[in-house]
C-alpha cells in the first residue's frame, strides 16, 4: 500500500489535474509531497518506534494512513490534495519502520530472515512498479479519488491483522525522541526539492537561493544537533561500515532509476503514445513481474552469489533497460527494456535493505530502519523532481516530447552506471551475509 501510494498518481495524474485545475508545477507537488514528508519524518519515527514499541507505532501508523487516505479522495482542490498527500506521508514514515523492526523480531534466524526481508523488498517493488497500472484501472472506471479511497479497505483489513498476528509490543522508555531533529530534516528536504525544481527552470532566482538556503541550513542545524543528543536520530560513524553505505547507495539509486522510468514512460505512452491509463500502466507493469521473483531470488540466494553482482551487476543491467526503452523501437523493444528495469531494481533492492539493516548494531535497529525507508524515499524525491522539471524545461526549450524523454532516459541511464561504480566499491570484497550484527 505504501509502494503502490508512490507511483499510483503516475497514471491518474493527468485526471487529477484536469479534474481539479492543478497546474503542472501543482501536480508535480501532489506527487512529491508524499515521499518529501516521509522521508523527513522517517528518522524521528524509527527512533520513536524503539521508545514506545513498534507494533503500537504500526497501528497508529495505519490509522493516519486511512484517515489522510479519505481526505485525499474527497479534496476540493489541488492544495488540500497536496496537504492531504503530506499526512499521507505522515501515517506511511509512522508506520515503516516498524515494519522493519518487526520482521527482525519475529525471525531471529539469519537465513530467515534475509528471506523474509527478501520478501518484504519484493513486496515494496510490486507495490511501487503496479501503482500505475492499479490507478490506470480506476480512473478508467471509477472517478479520480478512487485512487485513494483504495487504501481504506487495506487499512481496516490490516488493523485486524496486526492486533492479531504481530509480535508483542515492547517498548524501551530509555530512548528518546527528537521532533526537532525531524523538522530540521524536513527544511533540509524541502530545499533540496524545490532548489532542484527551480534549477531546472530558473523561474526565479530568488526562490532558487532561498531553496538552497533551507537545504544548507536545515542540513546544518540537524547535523549540530545531534552530535548535542545524548540519544541522536542518526549517529554518522555509522556510514564509517561499506558495507551500510554500500546499501543505502543501493536503495537511493535503485528507487532513483526505477520510480524516475516509471514516472517518465508512462507520462509518455499517455501523452505521446496516446494510451488510455489502463494501457499505460499495464505496459509499465511489467517490471513489476520481472522484480518480484528477482527481488524474492535475490534474498534467499544472497549467501551463495554475495551483495557484489546483485547489486553493482543490478544497476549495469538497470543502465541497459534504460537506454533501450529510451531508443523507443517496436513495442517489444520498450517492454523487453522495462523488464530488464524490473528484473535489475529487483535485484538491487531485494538485498539493500539486508545490507543496511544487518551491519547496524542491534540497539540501533529502529535508527537502521529509519536510514533504510529514508533512503527508499530520498531516490523517489529526488528523481520526480529531477526528471519532471528536466523534462519539462526541455519543453519549455522547445524541445520534441519524445526528444526531451530520451534525454531524461538517457541521464537516468548515466546515473545507474555512476551507482554501479560506488557500490562496486564497497562491495568489493563480495561479502555474502548481513553483517556481524544481524
Amino acid at each position: 500500500m505504501i509502494g503502490l501510494d508512490n507511483s499510483i498518481l503516475y497514471t491518474a495524474l493527468p485526471a487529477l489535474e484536469g479534474a481539479l485545475g492543478a497546474s503542472p508545477e501543482q501536480g508535480l507537488w501532489i506527487i512529491n509531497a508524499y515521499p518529501l514528508v516521509l522521508s523527513g519524518l522517517l528518522l524521528g519515527t524509527g527512533a520513536l518506534g524503539d521508545r514506545v514499541g513498534h507494533r503500537l507505532m504500526f497501528l497508529v501508523g495505519l490509522a493516519i494512513f486511512g484517515l489522510a487516505s479519505l481526505g485525499a479522495a474527497f479534496a476540493p482542490g489541488p492544495m488540500e490534495l497536496i496537504v492531504a498527500r503530506g499526512m499521507l506521508g505522515m501515517g506511511a514514515a509512522v508506520m515503516m519502520p516498524a515494519t522493519l523492526a518487526l520482521i527482525r523480531l519475529t525471525f531471529p534466524d539469519e537465513r530467515e530472515r534475509n528471506t523474509a526481508i527478501g520478501i518484504w523488498g519484493s513486496v515494496a517493488v510490486a507495490g511501487g512498479a503496479l501503482g500505475p497500472v492499479v490507478g490506470g484501472v480506476l480512473i478508467q472506471h471509477f472517478w479520480v479519488g478512487s485512487v485513494f479511497l483504495i487504501n481504506v479497505p487495506i487499512v481496516v483489513v490490516a488493523l485486524v491483522l496486526t492486533v492479531a498476528l504481530a509480535p508483542e509490543n515492547l517498548p524501551n522508555l530509555d530512548k528518546q525522541w527528537d521532533v526537532v531533529s525531524s523538522f530540521y530534516a524536513l527544511l533540509a528536504l524541502s530545499g533540496v526539492t524545490m532548489a532542484i525544481k527551480q534549477a531546472a527552470h530558473m523561474q526565479s532566482r530568488a526562490l532558487l537561493l532561498g531553496a538552497l538556503v533551507a537545504a544548507v541550513l536545515g542540513g546544518v542545524l540537524f547535523v549540530r544537533r545531534q552530535h548535542r543528543l545524548a540519544d541522536p536520530l542518526l549517529t554518522f560513524d555509522i556510514f564509517r561500515s561499506r558495507m551500510f553505505t554500500g546499501g543505502v547507495l543501493a536503495a537511493v539509486g535503485g528507487m532513483f532509476v526505477l520510480a524516475g522510468a516509471e514516472l517518465m514512460t508512462t507520462q509518455k505512452l499517455q501523452l505521446v503514445d496516446e494510451l488510455t491509463p489502463l494501457a499505460a500502466g499495464a505496459t509499465v507493469a511489467v517490471m513489476a513481474f520481472a522484480a518480484i521473483p528477482a527481488s524474492t531470488l535475490g534474498g534467499a540466494n544472497l549467501h551463495t552469489v554475495g551483495f557484489l553482482p546483485l547489486i553493482a551487476g543490478g544497476f549495469v543491467g538497470a543502465a541497459a533497460g534504460a537506454l533501450v526503452v529510451a531508443a523507443g523501437g517496436s513495442s517489444i523493444s520498450v517492454m523487453l527494456g522495462l523488464v530488464l528495469l524490473g528484473l535489475s531494481a529487483g535485484s538491487v533492492m531485494s538485498v539493500s535493505s539486508i545490507a543496511i539493516i544487518g551491519a547496524a548494531p542491534m540497539h540501533r535497529s529502529g535508527m537502521a530502519a529509519g536510514v533504510e525507508e529514508v533512503s527508499y524515499e530520498l531516490g523517489t524525491l529526488v528523481t520526480v523532481a529531477l526528471t519532471g522539471s528536466l523534462l519539462q524545461a526541455g519543453l519549455d526549450r522547445g524541445a520534441d516530447y519524445t526528444d526531451a524523454y530520451t534525454g531524461v532516459m538517457a541521464m537516468l541511464a548515466g546515473a545507474a552506471v555512476l551507482f554501479s561504480a560506488a557500490t562496486w566499491w564497497c562491495f568489493r570484497d563480495n561479502p555474502k551475509s548481513g553483517g556481524t550484527h544481524a
